[in-house]
């Protein structure tokens, strides 16, 4: 079991190849840990420049770590130790950056207002994916293998109060709720 002492405040976990790998706030380290017996490895990854990550993702087609931080910046890693990074790009946003997934050789950026951006990890290329006007808070997305988009968001058709798990088909306007939460008292 691995125990961290003082104040620590994860922001993201990635596992590639066995390694876990796990980046905290205010920090320009990615601590590497064996994803078997949690136990560190010899060497942690400095990334320069880096000093407020707020998400992490590993892309197993290129061996990348992309650390998302909270000036929109998102950092490219390499795996290999010792390792090189680059401030790959700038996410283009006007809103708030929530978070983000790598799937397919593409990263994902749920951002406000109500709309994902996806960037192609070869050529940065950016694809903005528009979310229906009730969606009112973005709190993950993931792009699945046929191309559809499972996004965590708050705001409904019927409340904006309400939760819900909605897939996105990539195509096509066609958006499909899948789970709703009841309306929490708060």
């Amino acid at each position: 079991m691995l125990y961290a002492v003082g104040r620590l405040e994860v922001r993201g976990i990635a596992v590639l190849n066995n390694v876990m790998y796990v980046v905290c706030w205010g920090s320009s380290i990615i601590s590497r840990y064996s994803a078997d017996s949690l136990s560190p490895l010899s060497e942690d990854i400095h990334v320069e420049g880096m000093t407020d990550p707020r998400d992490m993702a590993a892309c197993r087609h290129d061996r990348q770590l992309y650390v998302l931080t909270e000036s929109k910046c998102i950092y490219r890693v390499s795996t290999q130790v010792p390792s090189q990074s680059e401030q790959w790009l700038t996410v283009q946003s006007t809103g708030d950056v929530m978070g983000m997934s790598v799937t397919s050789r593409r990263v994902l950026v749920p951002s406000d207002p109500r709309s994902l951006h996806q960037y192609n990890t070869t050529d940065r290329q950016l694809r903005v994916i528009q979310l229906p006007e009730f969606v009112w808070w973005l709190t993950h997305a993931v792009e699945s293998t046929r191309e559809t988009f499972i996004i965590g968001h708050r705001g409904v058709a019927q409340s904006e109060e309400q939760d819900a798990v909605s897939k996105r088909c990539s195509l096509s306007s066609y958006y499909n709720i899948l789970y709703v939460s009841p309306v929490s008292e708060h």
